[in-house]
This record gives C-alpha cells, structure tokens and sequence, in this order.
C-alpha cells in the first residue's frame, strides 16, 4: 500500500495543470499578485479565513460574490530547476550513480517540496443595512503538500539497502525476499530521521463569517469578526520525526484506491471505508477571530487567530510508532520517479521503515495562524499593506515558516489594478510577486503569479499561477 504517494500524487497532478501555486491565499488572484499580502486588503468574502473583521468595515458594495477563483503552485528550496523537472516529468528515465548522487544532496533540505492548491467554488458576502455590518459565505477545497528530508532519509530513498546507516546495522543485502532480522543494535527511527517530515492534506470547507463595527469617532473605527467552518477530509498522510520523537499516521477517502487487505477485514479496531470517489473519511470544525481598525481614513491595521479546532480522522486510520532501524526491502531508485520510492518506504505489505497498525480514530488540530497586519490607502488608486502571519503548529497544511510581506495595489488607469510587492518565508524563500486585474464597476477578472524570479532561477524554483474572471461587486452601500 503506498501511502503518502497517493496524496502527493494527486496533489502534484491536480496543481501542474495549473503551472502551480504556493502560499496561504491561493484562490484569491488579488492577494497572490501581492505575494499573499491580504490581511488589510480584504473587505468581501476574501476576509473569510483572513480576518473576519474586515466584513465590519465600510465597504464600496451591498452585494460580492465570485464562482470559480483558483490558485495553484509548486516550489522547492534545495532542488535546482533541472533535477526538479527530472522528478516532474521525466519519472521514467533511467539514472546511474552520478545521478543518484545529486538527488541525495538536493533531496536533503527543510523544504525540498512544497505543493498547494486552493480553489474557491463560491464565495458570497452582503453588507447589512443600518449598520449592522457584513456576512460572507464560501465554499473551498485545498490540497497541500511539504517534503522535509534529512540526509539519512534521502540517502534511504535513492539507494534503499545500500545507503550509508542502512549499511552500517546491515552490512549483507538481502535478495532472498524475507525479512531480515532487526539487528539488536540498532538505533531508533526517531534519531535515523529526525528532521524528516512528509505532509499532504486534502480538505473541502464550507466557511461562514460576520464582522461588525463596535466603535466609531471622528479618528478611529474598530471592527470584531469571528468565523465558523466545516470541514470535510478527504485525506491525509503526516508524518513528521523531530526532536526523538515521531509522529505516523494516513486517513485516505476511497478515491485513493487503497488496498488494504487483511487488515480491512481482521482488526476490530479499523473503521474501513470502501467504495470509490471522493467520501469523506474525516470531519472537523474551524474558527477564527479578528480585530480590524481605522485611523483616520488613510491607516488600516488588523490581527487574527485563523484555523483554530481540530479534524477527527474516522475512516481507514493507519498509524504508526517508533521503532528500531530496519533493513528495507527496497534497493533505491533506478529512474526519477522519487515519489513513488517515497511511497514504497511506507508499504504495509513488506519490509520498510515503518510498520503500520489501524486505529479507530484519529484527531489532530487544524493548521492554526496568527495573521498581524497593517496598510495605508492614500485613495483609491494606491493602497499598500505588511503581513505579517505565523504557523501556530506543525500538523499537516500549516506554514512551514512565518510569512512576511509587503503588498502593493496601484491604478494607474480606472480599469487596471497592477498588484506587487516582496515576501519571504513559508518555506519559499524571497519572491517578487506581480498581479494584473481588469476592474469595472461591478466586475474584475485577474492573473496573477507569486514569483516572477521564480519561474527562471536555477536555484530555488518556484512556479505558480492564480486567476479568477467570475468576480462581481454590485450597488454602492451607504
């Protein structure tokens, strides 16, 4: 059964179609276009998930809504551009020990892959009347991915019985096909890769959220908000080894195409899910809640705790624990298909890195942020915001590293929105982002990259893409 690879896969096959995307605002094309600056931008449906504060804010609408907003994105810190598109597209051609040797180097890396895709099916906001501020309705689906390798972890998956430590505890290869008993000295996994970790989440939300004013004067204007969401897991796969300690575990909805064999019908403590498309197979429920304030009319700062709560993992929960190295079963990689040897390390039907057991449930926390921001409108035509927006957590789907950026939005022509700025972090690096947005009086439609130096740099690639033409706003609020 390859685990992780039926979540990588299919997040990297639905994200390059779309020249991919990678960061914490996919879906939205104005936000991606200033590198994912957004927490003093968004007014309508974009503040869900953001800062629901902002929905409190006077507002140029009575009605927003968009239908099909999409962003998606791939980028690496360790791999160059080369190896990288071997691993992508040439999955089938045939590597010798040159080869082998690159990919243990540039596997090896706190980011070696990082992987999103968020589209926004439908998201609808309505200012109240007499004050009573704004409420927003979406309805969204992510998949994410993160790759952490250290140098055991890569060497393990290049060259299988022949790497460095596997050599070390098992000096003789294995060819007769049985398994070979674990040597008594040993060591743990936990120590063998710490600093590994490979994520992927697959997820549909359904988001509602209110924000209002509570306080007005002549200089300042304080807005509250708070979200709700529900969401449904359609997969998962975490499993990260960090400070002698490891966590295991994979819920897959059936559109994976598991099999599970024996332990689908022997274990009493398994909640198997059969049949096929895209059945959930966990459920959770998400909140958020922000602070928004005006100084004047030109300055705009806001604060937010997004993704608070938990999923519960219910269906074909697999998890497993620490335990002594063992010799695997697989003799490294023969071509540039490194995802599916990833995914043969994790193999229940033979004899790998790790042993898996079923369990009934499993409930992790969502991938908590904290979201700082603030931002100046000189008018209409000039607005700029810093972000700042740090991971709480580690679970799957969160943000590596905390994001920093600086977002740009000029007009220099009544129809045309040019959108910029500079960011770091989130496991991406340094990024120039650049957006364009055609804008009517009741209608946008956009492109947008996070990172144009991204596209041609040999050293940390990065490619991404976000666009939206169904994007409406209509009748002027009082």
């Amino acid at each position: 059964m390859k685990v992780p690879y039926c979540l990588l896969s299919l997040a990297a096959g639905l994200a390059l179609p779309a020249t991919a995307f990678a960061q914490n605002e996919l879906s939205n094309f104005s936000a991606t276009g200033r590198g994912g600056v957004i927490n003093t931008f968004a007014s309508d449906y974009q503040a869900i998930g953001i800062n629901p504060a902002n929905l409190g804010r006077s507002t140029n609408f009575r009605v927003a809504f968009t239908i099909g907003e999409v962003g998606a994105g791939i980028g690496s810190q360790s791999l160059s551009k080369t190896t990288f598109k071997h691993i992508l597209y040439d999955g089938k051609q045939s590597i010798g020990a040159a080869e082998k040797a690159t990919l243990v180097d540039q596997l090896s890396g706190d980011n070696v892959l990082n992987l999103n895709l968020d589209t926004n099916l439908f998201g609808f906001a309505v200012t109240l009347p007499n004050g009573l501020g704004g409420l927003a309705f979406s309805s969204r689906q992510r998949i994410g991915g993160h790759l952490a390798l250290n140098r055991n972890a890569a060497d393990i998956i290049i060259n299988g019985q022949n790497a460095a430590v596997v050599k070390q505890y098992y000096p003789t290869p294995n060819t007769s096909g049985t398994p070979t008993p674990t040597a008594a000295n040993a060591p743990l996994i936990s120590t063998v890769l710490d600093g590994t970790s490979i994520q992927a989440a697959v997820t549909n939300e359904f988001n509602v959220a209110y924000g209002i004013q509570v306080f007005h004067n002549d200089g300042l204007k304080l807005s509250l908000g708070a979200g709700y969401r529900y969401i449904q897991g359609i997969g998962i796969a975490d499993i990260r080894v960090s400070g002698g300690s490891l966590t295991a575990y994979t819920s897959l909805s059936p559109v994976f195409d598991v099999d599970y064999g024996a332990l689908a019908t022997n274990a009493s403590n398994f909640n198997y899910e059969s049949g096929s498309g895209l059945k959930p197979v966990g459920h959770g429920n998400g909140f958020d809640a922000g602070l928004s304030a005006e100084i004047g009319k030109i300055f705009r700062f806001g604060a937010a705790v997004t993704d608070m709560g938990s999923m519960t993992w219910t269906g074909n929960v697999l998890e497993a624990s620490d335990q002594k190295l063992q010799q695997t079963a697989s003799t490294g990689v023969q071509t540039y298909n490194v995802f599916k040897e990833i995914s043969s390390q994790f193999d229940t039907d033979k004899q790998n890195l790790f042993t898996y057991t079923t369990a009934k449930e499993r409930t992790a926390a969502l991938p908590a942020k904290l979201r700082l921001g603030g931002g100046i409108r000189i008018n209409k035509f000039f607005e700029a915001g810093l972000d700042v927006t740090a991971p709480l957590n580690k679970v799957a789907g969160n943000l590596t590293t905390t994001f920093v950026g600086l977002g740009v939005d000029y007009k220099p022509l009544n129809w045309l929105k040019l959108s910029s700025g500079f960011t770091g972090g989130a496991g991406y690096g340094k990024s120039l982002p650049l957006g364009l947005t055609i804008v009517s009086p009741i209608w946008e439609a956009g492109i947008s990259t996070r990172d144009v130096v991204g596209l041609f740099s040999e050293d940390s690639p990065y490619s991404s893409v976000a666009f939206g033409v169904l994007r409406f706003k209509i009748g002027a609020s009082e």
